[in-house]
């Protein structure tokens, strides 16, 4: 499933700015700039300790190019002359400032001042010692082409990482999960409300809450310098022991991680409307989806996957008609929009560009499939004449959720995937192809032989069991556009020698053996045939 999370991750990075620690300058917010910019630049092209000092932003356009500041070096540095974290940052109640040589923000003048004096001084000291140091010029600070942190990686904090620090902390949530009193002006922990950090802490910082770069880093590098001071084992502290790809390879990872221990339901029928829209009717359009919780946590490897805003149910935000707090996204757009990957149907079309779907789905639109026709049925099961009655959702008073839970399991268990095809003897093993046999002689495909293939690598997954429906749904990967038969109808009988010019969507038939075959290999990254060479399928026709 690793391919599948990093499609998702992607997709997801684009909807919701930021991870764990998200943005190139991770502590850019507390810096400031100053002095004449130069054309040179640095041999070293940046790793993952790069830093933009760059915050005078925040007063307007910058007058001078950001300053690269290798974090990592700086801290190897002041380790040689004993020296520690508090060099440059002050500590208040075992609370350090990210903030260089400061606790709050300054104006932009004093800024400049203490960058000035701190680290030109600090170089000009440590040359005059007779010690290597940096720049003392504004030329060298400042310097136009800004190398790029090349090595840089974000982090995410996924179940695995999650897991090893619940352990870590004897399983107390409160160590990092917090909530704000607006009465009090403090922080407390809220048990059971506990949720993912982007949830408050956004990009960007905010009143009375700090933007997810600079609460990670404060939160996370407190903890570790801390269990550090005290010999305890700690996560790192500098910027590649997080960001660093071949640091990240090293972090343990836990194979099975326990599920996590929140009160949250395993089975439910997914919420379609909220408590202010009770709707006069139980009768919808379409009856509501049982859905296996449970079951979806182990595919992800974070909440926020699905709950990308917060834990709450869908429908609170994304209403029947459309609300402002899901920005007037409708519930059935939020669950269906098809190149969404936090909607179900885009999280599964991302499953589908995985290698051993892509070779099927990739080639022929789903719409053109029989199969698509029957796939709502798929999530929005239909009640049999022995299931019990649907809890009342019309009521004043809502359904025990117990009561919801045993209707969703009923409805989920008479539910099979199906995992094999049609019995061995009624696949062809071998179909000859030489309708257009001409320069080259019939091609003899090896059908039993893709079939098969096809059924190993899919019946495993849950996903194409349920929606292949049934078992010559494998077959409509390549007998798209008929209904599902031992006895499909000749590729010809729909592709005629030549493409049709009124209908653009319909290839002439060597046209569509080429693109389905053809399309298929590459999908699925297969070594044959290994060229475009046409002897890899076609043996030369001798003259």
């Amino acid at each position: 499933m690793q391919g599948f999370e990093m499609m998702v991750k992607k997709r997801i990075q684009r909807i919701v700015m930021g991870t764990l620690a998200a943005g190139l300058v991770i502590l850019a917010g507390s810096f400031t700039v100053m002095a004449v910019a130069s054309k040179e630049v640095p041999e070293d092209k940046g790793g993952a300790d790069l830093i933009l000092i760059g915050s005078l932003k925040q007063f307007g356009a910058l007058e001078r190019p950001a300053v690269p500041f290798y974090h990592d070096r700086h801290t190897e540095a002041l380790a040689g002359e004993n020296k520690d974290c508090t060099a440059c940052h002050q500590i208040t109640d075992d609370k350090m400032s990210i903030k260089f040589k400061r606790k709050e923000d300054v104006t932009k003048n004093a800024g400049m001042d203490i960058y000035h004096n701190e680290c030109i001084g600090c170089h000009a000291q440590m040359r005059k010692d007779g010690k290597k140091a940096g720049p003392e010029t504004c030329g060298q600070c400042h310097i136009q082409d800004s190398p790029a942190a090349k090595a840089w990686q974000a982090i995410e904090l996924d179940k695995s990482l999650h897991y090893r620090h619940v352990m870590a902390n004897d399983k107390k949530c409160e160590f990092c999960h917090h909530e704000y009193n607006e009465n009090s002006k403090k922080l407390f922990y809220a048990k059971g409300k506990e949720g993912a950090c982007l949830y408050c802490h956004k990009h960007e910082s905010e009143q009375n809450r700090v933007s997810n770069r600079i609460a990670s880093h404060m939160a996370c590098l407190d903890c570790h310098r801390l269990k550090s001071a005290r010999n305890i084992d700690s996560g790192p502290l500098q910027c590649a022991g997080c960001h660093d790809p071949k640091q990240q390879a090293l972090i343990k990872v836990i194979a099975d991680v326990p599920r996590m221990e929140r009160e949250q339901p395993s089975i439910v029928m997914v919420k379609n409307f909220r408590k202010d829209e009770m709707p006069s009717t139980q009768h919808d359009y379409m009856e509501r989806a049982p859905f296996d919780h449970k079951a979806h946590e182990a595919y992800n490897q974070s909440c926020r996957i699905c709950h990308h805003a917060d834990l709450k149910a869908c429908a609170e935000c994304h209403t029947i008609n459309g609300h402002k707090d899901g920005n007037l996204v409708k519930l059935s757009q939020a669950m269906h929009k098809k190149d969404s990957a936090i909607s179900c149907v885009g999280c599964h079309n991302l499953r589908k560009e995985q290698t051993e779907c892509a070779g099927c789905h990739h080639s022929i639109p789903e719409s053109k499939t029989i199969a698509s026709k029957n796939s709502c049925r798929t999530c929005h099961i239909k009640a049999g004449p022995d299931t019990p009655a649907a809890p009342d959702r019309t009521s004043s008073v809502a359904p025990e959720e117990e009561q919801t839970a045993a209707y969703a399991m009923e409805m989920l268990s008479g539910r099979e995937p199906v995992r094999e095809t049609v019995a061995l003897d009624d696949i062809p093993e071998k179909v000859k192809i030489k309708k257009l046999a001409d320069q080259y002689e019939p091609v003899e495909l090896p059908h039993r032989k893709i079939v098969l293939k096809l059924v190993e690598l899919t019946k495993d997954s849950n996903l194409a069991g349920y929606f292949h429906g049934e078992p010559m749904t494998l077959c409509q990967g390549c007998h798209h556009n008929s209904p599902a038969s031992l006895k499909p109808p000749q590729c010809g009988s729909c592709h005629g020698r030549s493409s049709e010019a009124l209908n653009l969507t319909r290839p002439g038939l060597m046209a569509a053996y080429h693109q389905q075959c053809i399309e298929c290999h590459d999908q699925m990254k297969l070594e044959k045939p290994a060229s475009r060479d046409c002897t890899a399928c076609h043996a030369k026709r001798k003259k």
